[in-house]
């Protein structure tokens, strides 16, 4: 009786495994250079040439790509093909913030109950980190350093989850939302109260997440959504009354 034999497995490609692993689960981000050649080579304990290959395979299927002298990078290819026709789309039609921030909410409260289920030690200690972070710019009343902030929670918050595809539409909503994001913490940070009240919301949703608490883990994001969604709106109203305003005593 003949056996089959099994193809043998080239190193290339399971250098090229490992990278994907690593673009997927978000350790090499949109944007990342990668270590430089011999260091990465190193690494991953195979030779030059073997890398160079599985680098190669990678850059075929758009997921690196390559700057004259510049070094190879992790390429945006999810995050560009969604988030920029809907950039051009959220620009002529404002009204689409409303069930923009209804999905970020969605995810953003499945995202935290299964961070509550699965997040690791490492996991806890970014979230921490993150919210350490946000608290010093809400101190400081910096609205651009709370805003980066805020993206690096959120960020934080679903890569616990360790779900793929829930890390990767995260990142895509909070480009599609930053500019909205600035602009609402702006306005937080003028009234102290409601700046407090954030970053409550944000250690209820991490001590959830510690204490292994899936549903007031849940809950705890889905106060911290529907407070961002309320506020963002007040925001808003009051800005369009104030152009009102100034546009009135343009015209007196």
């Amino acid at each position: 009786m003949h056996q089959t034999r099994q193809p043998v497995r080239r190193i290339s490609d399971t250098v090229a495994h490992e990278l994907e692993q690593r673009i997927l689960e978000g350790v090499l981000k949109p944007g990342d250079r990668l270590p430089a050649e011999r260091e990465l080579a190193e690494e991953l304990g195979v030779s030059r040439p073997s890398l160079r290959e599985a680098i190669q395979k990678l850059a075929s299927r758009g997921l690196l790509h390559s700057r004259q002298g510049g070094g190879t990078f992790v390429a945006d290819l999810l995050g560009a093909t969604l988030s920029n026709p809907w950039l051009q789309m959220l620009s002529d039609h404002p009204d689409l913030q409303v069930d923009l921030l209804e999905m970020r909410a969605l995810i953003e409260t499945q995202a935290a109950e299964w961070a509550a289920m699965r997040a690791t030690a490492a996991d806890i200690q970014r979230l921490q980190s993150a919210l350490a972070a946000h608290n010093a710019a809400g101190e400081s009343a910096d609205a651009v350093a709370a805003a980066e902030a805020d993206q690096v929670f959120h960020q934080a918050l679903s890569d616990a989850a360790h779900n793929v595809f829930l890390s990767h539409l995260t990142g895509v909503l909070s480009s599609l939302l930053q500019k909205d994001i600035l602009f609402n913490l702006g306005e937080l940070m003028s009234v102290p109260v409601a700046t407090r009240m954030l970053l409550d919301q944000r250690t209820a949703i991490v001590q959830a997440v510690i204490n292994q608490s899936p549903e007031a883990a849940r809950q705890a994001a889905a106060t911290h959504a529907g407070f961002f969604r309320e506020t963002l709106s007040q925001a808003q109203r009051a800005q369009a009354r104030r152009e009102t305003a100034e546009r009135r005593l343009s015209a007196a």
